[in-house]
């Protein structure tokens, strides 16, 4: 994105926090390709076959940010920040509802170490990331928020240092115990109680 890009960016988000509800008509023209690659991105690990589409992701994404009341972003990285959680909301209320619908048959895991770039092999579904990834909010908001930032909205450590107003050696750290933290969650979720006794 040119500087130029960038400044219209930021005075949109300024306009559209403001209360202008057309600034984000105006803007999405200008981060469309690069939301359409968010979407991209987290359709890629998904299952294969996913009903949902990169632009319908969109779509929805752009759609719920219209309706909310009060927005306060001062930046893009803000921004992309917002839709990157809006877009995972989305694609868990489409898993869940799409569980919901099979009666409770089970959504396709995806492998974690995929998920969260670990070296070890462990399958979970989006329903049970996106549970631990709550649990996790209650306990370490901070480390939560950068394992969003980084897997669901693609950040790179410096973007997800700026949002999160701490260094990037600090964002590596919380990323690499939250890491820990979830695969442990998910292990713990997949033995079930009775191989938690033994």
């Amino acid at each position: 994105m040119t500087q130029v890009a960038a400044r219209q960016v930021s005075e949109l988000l300024d306009a559209w926090s403001a209360g202008d509800r057309q600034a984000l008509d105006r803007l999405m023209p200008l981060v469309i390709g690069d939301l359409r690659a968010l979407a991209r991105g987290y359709l890629a690990r998904e299952t294969p076959g996913h009903t949902l589409e990169p632009t319908a992701l969109v779509h929805e994404a752009y759609l719920r940010l219209v309706g909310r009341r009060q927005v306060q972003l001062e930046n893009r990285v803000q921004f992309f920040a917002v839709l990157a959680e809006t877009m995972r909301r989305i694609l868990v209320d489409h898993a869940r509802r799409k569980k919901a619908a099979r009666h409770g048959s089970g959504q396709p895991p995806i492998p974690l170490e995929e998920a969260l770039g670990l070296p070890i092999k462990v399958d979970v579904d989006l329903i049970a990331l996106d549970d631990a990834l709550e649990e996790l909010g209650f306990i370490a908001p901070r480390q939560s928020e950068a394992i969003e930032l980084s897997y669901f909205g693609g950040l790179t450590f410096e973007e997800i240092a700026t949002a999160l107003e701490v260094s990037p050696a600090t964002v590596k750290r919380d990323l690499k115990t939250a890491k820990i933290w979830l695969l442990r969650e998910l292990k713990r979720g997949q033995a079930g109680p009775k191989d938690e006794a033994v």
